[in-house]
């Protein structure tokens, strides 16, 4: 299994959004923080990001892309000095789209921009290590398959088809997978440390391919160790280092992870959600599972179901 796709699969929460917009100068929108994520792309034009607390703003240029990877408010707008307004949504999560007109001779910007709803509690490490925002200045030659979903996305905006329902969501899902993916093998990640340098590294990304690909099973240091060709200490020392946690700590949160998103998104009896989070008794995984998210598995399910598009954060 890939642990990227898995990261991800575990904290969507609800449908992505997207619009191509076009503004004219002067134009200024400040972003409020959010539970997602999103991205913007200059497709024609120039843009600033702003991001806030006073940090340095970043000059966007065609074919730029950007992901704002983490719960923060920020601004974009023509120019570093523009007034800001509130960018405000719609009912359906969508950031609406302004008129289509300007004054005579303005500058015009071209924008593909989306959102993703994501859930923070119990987000995967390999999220959370992103830098608040992540950068993609357009290179010739540079991304082609991040550059082709950009395209199709945005064809797609621009001219909606029948099918584009279900063409634009599943375009999103998988822009948001080649931005992470182009950032992790990309030259500016630090690949000495933490999970860039744990998705390198041959033995450990072996073990977490195998601990994702079958979290129910009963893995041993020594045969996750195994894999890359490791012995059980020198592997536990790598694996403790690079990932954060040592590898039978990692696969017991996973396991509750994978729970927790059963819980939300599944109507599998408990003794489902067990067995597929590696449990043999209903009795262990409840108490795993108190301990990990501080209520029982059935009040965090009806928890889950009474709080449509969100999760039910830790307590206790």
């Amino acid at each position: 299994m890939d642990v990227l796709s898995d990261a991800i699969a575990v904290m969507r929460t609800g449908r992505p959004h997207s619009s191509r917009t076009v503004r004219f100068a002067p134009w200024g929108h400040r972003f409020p923080p959010s539970m997602g994520a999103g991205f913007h792309v200059l497709l024609q034009g120039t843009a600033w990001l702003l991001p806030p607390d006073d940090g340095a703003p970043v000059r966007l240029g065609p074919g730029d892309v950007v992901l704002v990877a983490h719960a923060t408010g920020h601004g974009l707008a023509d120019r570093p000095d523009t007034p800001l307004v509130d960018a405000v949504r719609a009912p359906d999560g969508s950031w609406p789209t302004p008129p289509h007109r300007g004054p005579v001779g303005a500058e015009e910007t071209l924008l593909l921009c989306g959102a993703y709803q994501l859930s923070r509690a119990h987000a995967h490490p390999l999220l959370t290590e992103l830098p608040p925002y992540v950068h993609l200045p357009a290179r010739v030659g540079a991304h082609p398959r991040l550059r082709a979903a950009v395209d199709l996305l945005g064809a797609e905006l621009a001219e909606p088809q029948p099918g584009s329902d279900a063409i634009v969501p599943a375009l999103l899902d998988t822009l948001l997978l080649y931005l992470l993916r182009t950032w992790w093998l990309s030259e500016r990640a630090d690949r000495s440390t933490g999970w860039s340098a744990a998705l390198s590294d041959p033995a450990v990304s072996a073990a977490l391919r195998a601990l994702h690909g079958d979290p129910a099973r009963a893995w041993t240091v020594e045969e996750l160790g195994a894999l890359g060709g490791l012995s059980r200490a020198a592997f536990a020392r790598r694996f403790t280092t690079l990932v954060g946690r040592p590898p039978l700590a990692y696969l017991t949160w996973w396991r509750m992870t994978t729970a927790g998103r059963l819980l939300r998104s599944e109507d599998l009896p408990l003794r489902a959600v067990a067995e597929r989070s590696g449990y043999s008794s209903e009795f262990a995984f409840a108490k795993a599972f108190k301990r990990e998210y501080g209520v029982a598995p059935g009040r965090y399910r009806k928890g889950a179901q009474g709080v449509s598009g969100t999760s039910v954060e830790r307590q206790g």
